[in-house]
Parts: C-alpha cells; structure tokens; sequence
C-alpha cells in the first residue's frame, strides 16, 4: 500500500493530460488519413465550430452566470468582420482579420452587456435578445457589410497563413482544429486564473464577491467581452471554414438556442462540456435521419426530421435538467470512474491470487509438503 501511495502524486500529471494529448494525436494524425470528405464537411468541421461556440457561452453562462440568448449575433459579427478585415485592407493576414474580427464582436458583448450591471436571469435573457435583432437586421438593412451583395450572403476568401495554403475539406479542418485548440488552451489557462475565480464569485454570490473585493461590475463586462470574442471567432470558422457562404439569415435565433442547448446538455461551467454537447448537436440529426428514414421509409421527409429532431432535443433538454443537470461531463466521469474502479477491482483480485503462491509455499517448504503441491518450484 505504501507503495501505491508513493506512486500516485508522479502520475497525477501525467494522467491528468493523457486524454487531450491522445485526442490531439489522434485529430491531428489518424484523423485526416483515415476521414472522408463526408467526415470532415458534414461532421467536424461544425462540430469544431459549434464546440467553440459553445465555449464562449459556457465563459459567461456556465462560469460567470449571466444568461445570454444573442450568441448567434456574435457570430454573424465575427464572420462579417473578418469578411470586411480580409475584403478592405489589402495584404492582411488571415490570423489577424480573425482577431479583429474576435475584438469586433467582443466590442459589441460589451455595449449589450450593459444591462447586466442592472439586470439578472430572465430579464438580462430577454435583453440580450435586442443584440439578435439588431445585429440581424443592420447586416440585412446596410448592403455595405456584404460589399452590396443583393442577397447579402458573402463568399469565404482564400485561407492561407504564412504561404499555407488550408485548401480542401482536410486543409480548413487543420485551421479550424487549430484555432479551437489554442483557444481553448487559454480558456482553461483563464479559468483557472484569478479571473476565473472572479467569474465563478460573481455567479455564486455576487454581495459576497463584492464583500471580499472582486470588482462586480467590471467582472460581468469582462465576461461579456471574452465570451463574445471567442463566439466571434467561431463565427469566423463557421462562414469561412464550414459553409464557405453564408447570409444574415444563418446567425438567426434557432442559432442561438442551438449553442445554449450545447452548453446545457454538455454541462455548465465545463470546458469538456462545450465538446460533448456540439458532439450530440451534430451527430444526432444525422443517426435520427438515418434511423428515421431505415424505419419509416419515405414518410420520413426534411419536414418530419425537423419536426423530430426539435421535439426530441426538447425531451432531451428535460430529461437532463431534472435527472442530471450537469450534463453529459457528468454521466462521462461517473461512468469513468465506475470503469476505473472495476479495472482496480480486477487488478487487485489477481494481485491477491498471485500472492497465494509464495504464501502457500512457505507454508509448504515448512511442512515439508513441497514436491507434492508445488512440483514447480522445485529446481531441477
């Protein structure tokens, strides 16, 4: 026993990363042989931007408690920013069209996170409703944001860092992989700073966090600008990377309920949980689909499987509100830590059964009974 104690804090760390590096290895190695266009245009590509979507609401929803329903307006100003960045000035890297175009949409999280210096739960909800609209309407009223398209839908330009060109389903599956992991690096690098612990004593308590010095006001607006940047980014990844075009239409407010239904399902204040429930939101319409049509035949059209995918989601929704409101990050270690503890289980019995031996054959050596019940330690 002592010495499994002595053993656990030299491979705390390294288990503690053993997961994300191998998921690492294998997205960025096995992945991009082995995938189809298929795979990486109709699955992880949105996957990889809904994830960061997802990440960015659970910065001001799950970790600094300020309820948000306009994600999908920050989105359409990152993709539109970075559209305008890359269209107007001429020369202008990729990677840096991307950050002001973060900076962008984190400037417009500020002006609708005002009301919550004011406002809490349902009512900072319904406001934050005024930046769907708003956002929706200008890019759709002034043709100037889509360079006077009739139909306002802009064109994704060429993606290409440093004379890389990331052309292809697997080419701006490498971008988008990219830039989701180094933001989520700093995301967890900022949840667990001072800031983040900021975050997590204003959603708790806010008199009690203002009691022992944290700067209240200032905190929800800071929360308000990093998770609007990070939603703006993925906005980027999702015109440019994903759909190649896109229009106003495509930021609508089924878009926001879409990233809150993935911060829910995937569980609050979570990073894990960002990845787990865009991972249910793009992979179930597909085996619904599926499912639907190898069942019902042609009955199940586009309009059934819409009508079902909501009701079912909704079910969904539910069931993990009132049977595990910390969502699947939840059921996930649980059902780890059962596997882990049936895996130590098993290891401890055959350590047991293997130390029977030499007990026994002692035992026998003293009484004299070791040819008889244990011929195998004889030496010849």
């Amino acid at each position: 026993m002592s010495t499994i104690t002595h053993d656990l804090p030299a491979y705390s760390f390294p288990a503690r990363w053993a997961t994300p590096l191998a998921s690492l290895a294998i997205a960025y190695v096995v992945v991009p042989f082995l995938g189809s266009d298929y795979l990486f245009e109709a699955i992880l590509l949105p996957f990889l931007a809904l994830s960061l979507a997802g990440l960015g609401l659970n910065v001001l929803t799950g970790y600094a408690g300020q309820v948000s329903l306009g994600s999908a307006a920050f989105m359409a100003v990152g993709a539109f920013a970075a559209f305008n960045f890359n269209l107007r000035v001429d020369g202008l890297p990729l990677i840096v069209s991307m950050v002001l175009a973060g900076l962008a949409a984190a400037g417009i999280g500020l002006v609708f996170g005002l009301p919550s210096l004011r406002l809490k739960g349902f009512y900072l909800a319904v406001s934050t409703l005024a930046a769907q609209f708003f956002v929706q309407w200008a890019l759709t009223k002034f043709s100037w944001f889509s360079n006077d398209s009739a139909s306002g839908v802009i064109d994704a330009p060429q993606l290409s860092v440093s004379g890389l060109v990331f052309d292809g389903p697997v080419g701006r599956y490498y971008l988008a992989l990219t830039v989701v992991t180094v933001l989520t690096v700093l995301t967890y690098r900022l949840m667990n700073s001072q800031t983040g612990r900021n975050f997590i004593a204003v959603r708790d308590n806010e008199t009690a966090a203002r009691i022992i010095g944290v700067p209240v006001l200032k905190t929800k607006l800071l929360a308000f600008a990093v998770s609007s940047f990070i939603i703006g980014i993925a906005g980027v990844l999702w015109a440019f990377a994903y759909l190649r075009t896109v229009e106003p239409a495509g930021f609508n407010l089924d878009r926001s309920f879409q990233i809150l239904f993935i911060v829910i399902i995937g569980g609050l204040a979570s990073i894990r949980g960002a990845f787990f429930g865009a991972a249910l939101i793009v992979v179930f319409p597909l085996v619904l689909s599926r499912l639907g049509s190898f069942l019902l035949g042609d009955i199940f059209n586009s309009g059934v499987l819409d009508m079902s995918q909501r009701i079912v989601l909704g079910a969904l929704i539910i069931l993990f509100l009132i049977l595990e409101p910390d969502g699947l990050v939840a059921l996930w270690d649980r059902v780890r830590k059962r596997i882990g503890a049936a895996i130590v289980r098993s290891c401890s019995k055959r350590s047991l059964q293997s130390s029977e031996i030499p007990t026994a054959f002692i035992r026998s050596t003293r009484t004299g009974a070791l040819h008889g019940r244990y011929p195998e330690y004889v030496q010849k």
